[in-house]
């Protein structure tokens, strides 16, 4: 073979293994980007409509402490279940963050694997899996919100939301996709003595109900501008979005007389570890930030919510706030493992009843 041509094919084998180095060399970049990322669903109400929420500090201190972007994608607690179901086959997010009883349905559907965050010892055995797959990482509790400009005091009782007053000024969230708004059928439940009870109540109260919403935290802001007189939520969200909206007050249902005591349950923030995660490590180092202490801590300082560890016990005026507004307010713990097998029955009765 002639020297010149020899000459051409090694500078061609050259140039096609410098090719191939570049191209290993970007996708390698690439790689290492994309693993210095941690994909997060949620339901909404951490984060803040001015990015003053919980988790915008949060998500801030643990991108600088770690170098790991935070991917969000915000919706209801259904909505986030539902949408990690249809990727059960190839999972996006590393992290899912939702209220009971999706958290439950989730980890029923496969969706969660197990992870005890550091420090997870500190929440309570109520507000945490017993097989570890998910733990609460911000305590909260059901609740409505009022219009304080255009009522003169806080309705006390769910018959009060049947009367005249409240035509076209009502509404709630949607029980099965949004989880506040699953949270009102359960309290309706609870109240009423049973989910017949419940379901011929809220028939009632569906001729002054505005119609159906996927997010709870759209609602406040039509009740601040007196475009709804009362709607559902839950105490953390609206807490935190009261500090922008003057009008906006909370309020608790009392069961079925006025003589009654105001009542409410649980319904924590709820985090577990996805499945065959795309980022699993990072989304352990993620859960374990948001239970440190300064986390914690910030809960309620920043957040308007409880913290979910027992030893973490906040001092500053919105933990104080908190701790008034809660004053007299029964709790009482609902059977998720009942609501979790039912809840497709439920919700189905209730559009049934409501003709949603």
């Amino acid at each position: 073979m002639p020297r010149d041509i020899r000459l051409t094919s090694l500078a061609a084998v050259l140039g096609a293994l410098a090719l191939a180095s570049t191209l290993t060399a970007c996708g390698g970049d690439s790689a290492a980007s994309e693993a210095k990322t941690v994909t997060v669903y949620s339901a909404d109400g951490l984060k803040g409509e001015n990015g003053d929420g919980w988790y915008d500090q949060v998500f801030k201190d643990f991108e600088k402490q770690t170098g790991i972007k935070v991917k969000y994608v915000e919706g209801g607690s259904g909505e986030m279940v539902q949408r990690a179901v249809r990727e059960k086959s190839n999972p996006q997010a590393d992290v899912l963050v939702t209220l009971p009883p999706f958290i439950q349905q989730a980890d029923g559907k496969g969706l969660l694997q197990k992870y005890a965050p550091k420090d997870s010892g500190q929440v309570d055995g109520a507000d945490k899996a017993s097989d570890g797959t998910w733990t609460s990482v911000v305590n909260n509790y059901f609740g409505f919100v009022y219009n304080k400009k255009e009522l003169k005091q806080a309705p006390t009782t769910w018959d009060e939301l049947l009367g005249a007053p409240y035509k076209n000024k009502l509404q709630y969230s949607t029980p099965g996709v949004a989880g506040d708004g699953t949270a009102v059928l359960i309290k309706a439940i609870h109240d009423f003595g049973g989910k017949d009870a419940a379901l011929a109540y809220l028939k009632k109260l569906q001729a002054n109900n505005v119609g159906p919403s996927a997010s709870t935290g759209k609602l406040a802001p039509k009740v601040d501008k007196g475009e709804l007189l009362v709607a559902n939520g839950d105490v953390q969200m609206n807490y935190a979005q009261s500090k922008d909206m003057p009008n906006l007050g909370l309020w608790f249902p009392r069961a079925t007389d006025a003589a009654g005591r105001p009542s409410t349950f649980a319904l924590p923030y709820a985090a577990g570890l996805v499945t065959k995660a795309p980022h699993t490590e990072n989304g352990r180092k993620l859960l374990d930030f948001m239970l440190s202490a300064k986390a914690q801590q910030q809960v309620s300082e920043i957040g308007g919510g409880f913290s979910a560890r027992s030893d973490v016990k906040a001092t500053d005026a919105n933990a104080i706030a908190l701790t008034k507004l809660m004053d007299g307010v029964e709790v009482f713990e609902p059977d998720w493992a009942d609501i979790d097998k039912n809840l497709t029955t439920y919700v189905e009765d209730w559009k049934s009843a409501t003709g949603s």
